[in-house]
């Protein structure tokens, strides 16, 4: 069974960028509102991808066109190490390959042996970017960043069992209670690898799913919205006025 850390929230280091958004309320403090709002009022109309003329009290923290298929099929490691790459803003791309039946990604480097793995790759894209600190500036800050990691590789990846994921989104949306991000106030790796992870599976949710996971669904949208992450992936549509009048 994978452990869940529930130590309280690491405060920021020094040496860390100012986050991106910071606290105007209780509520907030916790999970900020995201800046990028549109003032476009409606309901969400079918799996919740789109906006329907049928006027509603709350209007969509992260409006955006319906994607053409579904994105529920499982993202390719290699395109999301290339998404990595852009959001750390790495110039010249590497190449991929994949091995096994299990698709895992194997990255040439220059220098040195092949590394393998997501999340050995995505930890070596970080440091080439000189970004440490998305990899955690505490001892147990680091700890948590790696658990999560590990998490999105052994508890995300291959699992498409509607009961396995409706598991695995309870138990997430009842640890990020009290949090902004995975590791409690600091943006880290491990939150942009667990969002590209269950994007596939927040995009098909209903309204209904999304105010059930309100904790999740609350982080989810300020991620996607943090500058240069979701790169080309589809905005997942939320009611603002859900996802903050709740925690108050």
């Amino acid at each position: 069974m994978f452990a869940i850390i529930t130590s309280p929230p690491v405060s920021p280091a020094s040496s860390r960028p100012a986050p991106y958004l910071g606290p105007a309320s209780r509520a907030q403090a916790r999970f900020p509102r995201p800046l990028y709002v549109q003032p476009i009022v409606g309901h969400v109309s079918g799996r919740g991808r789109g906006l329907s003329s049928q006027p509603m009290g709350g209007e969509p923290c992260c409006p955006g066109p319906a994607p053409a298929s579904s994105s529920c099929r499982k993202m390719a490691a290699a395109a999301e190490l290339t998404l990595l790459e852009k959001s750390l803003g790495l110039s010249k791309g590497n190449k991929y390959s994949a091995q096994g039946e299990r698709q895992i990604p194997v990255l040439q480097t220059n220098n040195g042996p092949s590394l393998t793995g997501l999340t050995t790759i995505a930890a070596h894209l970080v440091k080439q970017a000189n970004k440490e600190y998305l990899l955690g500036s505490t001892a147990e800050e680091k700890a948590i960043v790696q658990q999560w990691l590990e998490y999105r590789v052994t508890r995300v990846d291959g699992h498409s069992n509607k009961d396995d994921i409706r598991t695995l989104l309870k138990d997430l949306n009842s640890y990020l209670e009290d949090k902004v991000y995975l590791t409690g106030y600091n943006f880290t790796l491990a939150d942009i690898l667990l969002y590209y992870g269950l994007h596939r599976f927040i995009v098909d949710l209903t309204v209904q799913e999304k105010e059930k996971y309100l904790n999740v669904s609350r982080w989810f949208c300020h991620i996607q919205h943090y500058p240069g992450i979701r790169q080309h992936l589809s905005v997942v549509v939320f009611l603002k006025n859900r996802l903050y009048t709740n925690s108050l």
